[in-house]
């Protein structure tokens, strides 16, 4: 809730009550009882009124000895989600959050993915995930759309979550440390596009053939290269903000230097920076992690082309918590 809905639902008698408890709900308060500024009498009544602060529970914690933590997370009706704490060797705590519970997107070499679709998060059970992390590593200095499922499926929820995560006068983070990350669904692009959030963008492509796109990531088939190509341009001159291409690496589907090459004229006209990142082993996929010779040469032939390259460093492996692999360790 935003503080102006709180003061609706609640209906204190003194109007800056509700900015209380809207701050101590952005501190991650999961009992009325740690609200020392209220009253007794006014925590009492917001027990009875919400037995429960949170609908969701944490049904395991696993944590990675590079420091990675990966929560499964039990919610109301019984389904299950996980989100990441990723740690850099700055110090500098990155919470990956889930939007959906599992995804409809398919991709090929995605551990989601082959869990098909359940349903959409509401904007509580993504900010609940938020919270649950902070309250166990924060403080938390960035925030990634990049868990389970499309956010862009769930553009409304993740907005308004957005909305709760940079309001000044609770969590407060800044809109430039968020990330949405996409597989390419053009009206969610189009739609950020017009009306924001002015959060950062990043793009799943994989690959820049459309006969290997397809065949790795079925979206493809809905929103082929061009179309998503032309949405992107459309987004960069509405925003004038530079897009991250992300490209998860597989051992000879994906690797070669004409590989590269494709890729790097594909993206000509745009400002981008590509993120390369090994894929992450999942037993059950037909898929292998590529060798550092591979690696090296990929990305030797993007910065010839004169791309910028970030390559990704692999955590939360040790949990099935890295890029891909979420929802591999989740029970019924």
């Amino acid at each position: 809730m935003t503080e102006a809905e709180i003061a609706e639902a609640c209906a204190f008698s003194k109007k800056y009550r509700a900015g209380q408890l809207y701050r101590w709900l952005a501190r991650g308060a999961t009992s009325f009882e740690e609200m020392s500024d209220l009253s007794k009498e006014a925590r009492a009544r917001l027990s009875a009124l919400f037995p429960k602060i949170y609908s969701s529970q944490v049904a395991a914690d696993l944590i990675d000895e590079d420091g990675s933590e990966k929560l499964q997370i039990r919610l109301r009706d019984g389904a299950a989600i996980e989100c990441v704490l990723l740690e850099d060797i700055e110090g500098r705590k990155t919470a990956c959050l889930s939007s959906q519970v599992g995804c409809p997107m398919g991709c090929a070499f995605c551990k989601t993915g082959s869990l098909g679709y359940l349903r959409d998060l509401g904007s509580d059970e993504i900010m609940e995930q938020f919270h649950f992390l902070d309250n166990r590593r924060g403080p938390i200095s960035n925030v990634v759309f990049m868990g389970m499922g499309e956010p862009l499926l769930n553009l409304e929820a993740v907005r308004r979550a957005v909305t709760l995560l940079c309001d000044p006068s609770g969590i407060g983070l800044s809109h430039r440390k968020i990330t949405i990350s996409t597989s390419g669904v053009v009206p969610g692009i189009l739609e950020l596009a017009e009306n924001g959030p002015a959060v950062r963008l990043a793009i799943s492509l994989t690959a820049a053939t459309d006969e290997l796109r397809t065949e790795l990531m079925p979206i493809n088939k809905k929103w082929n290269l061009a179309a998503l190509k032309e949405a992107l341009l459309v987004y960069q001159a509405n925003t004038g903000e530079r897009i991250t291409l992300e490209a998860a690496l597989m051992a000879g589907r994906n690797t070669g230097v004409e590989d590269a090459r494709t890729l790097a004229r594909w993206a000509s006209g745009l400002q981008v920076q590509v993120n390369v990142i090994s894929w992450n082993k999942i037993p059950s996929l037909p898929f292998s992690e590529p060798t550092r010779a591979e690696v090296e040469r990929f990305i030797a032939a993007l910065e010839a082309e004169g791309i910028t390259v970030n390559r990704r460093m692999h955590r939360g492996r040790g949990v099935m918590g890295a890029c891909g692999q979420l929802g591999d360790t989740l029970k019924a």
